[in-house]
């Protein structure tokens, strides 16, 4: 994971010595404005970059299907392993033939300086990027296409807004960030407190979903879209690699049977993609895993029957 400094790349670790071995998540630089003056929805005209490992990737995908954009937002997919320079395209992607994602970033602003991430939402028109985070990306997925796509369900509803803002807040901090702060921490006391927090903050999920079906109100949400893709991965990846190994989500039994739920709704499963997941996080974190050794397992079947239908009552 480098960056690019006023336009030039660097391949740079983050830098925990000035933090306590607490590892600290950049900022995403491109916002959406919040007028959309010189951004209209239109077909055809923006793409989306992703990885298919990345979590924060992962959740526009899952808006972008649920909400019928696929045939009206294309995909470029990154190649799994994130190496000396960064995200890397398996061929040259279809707008510039660039072959790195932080070429993209320059075309953007030549003079870029800060991490290089996916999800990227390209302007092919403007020859801009129109937002790089993830949170901003899917609440324009949410509504911004509807009349192109006579789509109008609401994952970010009027009247669940302030539930919806809170339980992110918390999740992003203890649990979506939470499994990163557990992985990347250089001291033991940074990574006791992050672990600390990450399974405090799985109890209470794991309580809240013992008295209702989803996170919030009695239907999907922008709340769940947000929180599926750390648990999808919890098992596979952040148990072993990020040393989050208290228990597995399959031990939870309100957790599992709500991300069997999850997974088995509105062909979520076809965004999961194990084999990127694992050999991204694998293969590219050396200093975690130097062997890159990627384990052939554990099991898991998502597949499985789920007891969620009983708060359908």
């Amino acid at each position: 994971m480098g960056l690019l400094i006023d336009g030039k790349w660097s391949d740079q670790w983050y830098d925990t010595s000035s933090t306590g071995g607490r590892f600290v998540r950049s900022e995403s630089q491109f916002h959406c404005q919040s007028d959309h003056a010189h951004f209209s929805a239109e077909a055809d005209r923006y793409r989306l970059y992703v990885s298919l490992a990345c979590p924060w990737a992962h959740r526009t995908l899952i808006m972008r299907r649920i909400k019928g954009l696929e045939s009206i937002i294309p995909v470029t997919v990154v190649h799994p392993h994130m190496l000396e320079q960064g995200w890397q395209f398996d061929e040259p992607e279809p707008l510039y033939g660039f072959t790195c994602l932080h070429e993209l970033y320059c075309k953007a602003d030549p003079h870029y300086s800060g991490r290089v991430t996916v999800p990227v939402l390209w302007d092919s028109k403007q020859e801009s990027i129109v937002c790089n985070e993830s949170a901003e990306i899917i609440r324009i997925f949410n509504r911004a296409f509807d009349a192109l796509t006579g789509n109008s369900d609401d994952y970010y509803p009027l009247e669940l807004r302030d539930q919806i803002d809170a339980i992110n807040a918390f999740v992003y901090d203890n649990i979506n960030n939470g499994v990163y702060r557990c992985g990347f921490a250089t001291t033991q006391q940074a990574y006791d407190e992050a672990f600390d927090a990450l399974f405090a903050a799985l109890d209470v999920v794991e309580a809240r979903l013992g008295q209702q079906r989803y996170l919030v109100g009695n239907h999907i949400t922008e709340a769940d879209i947000r929180l599926f893709p750390t648990l999808i991965r919890f098992d596979a990846v952040y148990v072993g690699h990020f040393k989050c190994n208290r228990n597995r989500i399959a031990e939870m039994p309100n957790l599992s049977n709500y991300l069997r739920d999850l997974y088995q709704w509105q062909d979520i499963a076809g965004t999961v993609n194990f084999e990127h997941i694992k050999q991204h996080y694998y293969y590219s974190h050396a200093s975690i895993n130097p062997t890159r050794i990627v384990p052939k397992g554990p099991a898991q079947d998502f597949e499985a029957p789920h007891d969620r239908k009983r708060f359908s009552r």
